[in-house]
C-alpha cells in the first residue's frame, strides 16, 4: 500500500482496537469524570449511522524541507461500511465493505478478503472499533490520559509495549464536544516526526447509498 496510508492507519493496527485547528496543548485540564466521558462517547457513537467529511492529512519529517500535505474525503456507513480516498495531491483509494478491502491508485487495483489475510481482518475492526469510540478497547496496550478544554476532549495514548515505543512514541486524538466525533488524530515517533489526520466538514447522518462503498 501507499506509504502515506500506511502512515495514516498504522495507528488503527498497533492500538489492538482501533481527527478544526486545535487549541495549543497547555490549555487542557484533566478531565474530572473519565467513565462519564466514555459514557457519553459510546452513547453519541450508538447515534451516528453515517460520516461524510474531508480531511487532511500531514506529515512532517526532519528529513523533509517541509510538511507534505495531502487531502481527501472520508466516508462511513454502519454497519462496515468506509471509504478513504486521497485527490491531492495523489489519487488513492480505500474501501473496506463486506468483510472485503479494495486499494486503487493510478496504476493498480488490488483487492483483499479480510477473512484470509490477517493483516486487513485486524485494520478493519480496528477501524470500525476506533470509529465507534471503543477506547477501552486500546487499554490494554496503551496508557490512557483524558483532558479537556472548552471545545474538545483530548486523550493521550502511551504505548506499553517496548517494541511499539521503536515507531510510535504516542497517539493524540481528539473529539469534538459538540457531537464527540473524532476530530484530529496525530501520531509521533519517537524521533520527532509526527503525521496528523484532521478531519473538517463532517456531516452526520447524512444518507449515504451503498453504491459509494462499490469498487468498479
Amino acid at each position: 500500500m501507499h506509504k502515506l496510508f500506511v502512515n495514516s492507519v498504522m495507528v488503527f493496527l498497533l492500538c489492538g482496537c482501533s481527527v478544526f485547528a486545535v487549541h495549543a496543548q497547555s490549555d487542557y485540564t484533566a478531565v474530572t469524570d473519565v467513565a462519564g466521558f466514555k459514557s457519553k462517547l459510546l452513547k453519541a457513537s450508538a447515534n451516528t449511522k453515517t460520516i461524510d467529511c474531508d480531511f487532511v492529512q500531514e506529515r512532517n519529517s526532519s528529513m523533509l524541507t517541509k510538511k507534505i500535505t495531502s487531502k481527501g474525503h472520508f466516508w462511513f456507513k454502519k454497519p462496515g461500511f468506509i471509504r478513504w480516498e486521497y485527490t491531492e495531491p495523489y489519487s488513492y483509494l480505500i474501501i473496506l465493505a463486506n468483510k472485503k478491502v479494495f486499494v486503487k491508485d493510478d496504476s493498480s487495483r488490488k483487492q483483499y478478503d479480510t477473512q484470509s489475510n490477517k493483516m486487513f481482518k485486524e485494520l478493519g475492526a480496528m477501524m470500525f472499533g476506533f470509529i465507534q469510540g471503543n477506547l477501552a478497547s486500546c487499554e490494554k496496550d496503551y496508557t490512557l490520559e483524558y483532558f479537556e478544554n472548552g471545545l474538545n476532549y483530548y486523550v493521550k495514548m502511551i504505548p506499553k509495549s517496548t517494541k511499539v515505543k521503536e515507531t510510535l512514541s504516542q497517539v493524540d486524538l481528539y473529539f469534538d464536544k459538540k457531537d464527540l466525533s473524532v476530530s484530529k488524530i496525530k501520531m509521533l515517533e519517537p524521533g520527532g516526526d509526527y503525521t496528523s489526520i484532521e478531519f473538517v466538514n463532517k456531516i452526520l447522518n447524512k444518507e449515504i447509498g451503498d453504491g459509494k462503498f462499490s469498487f468498479k
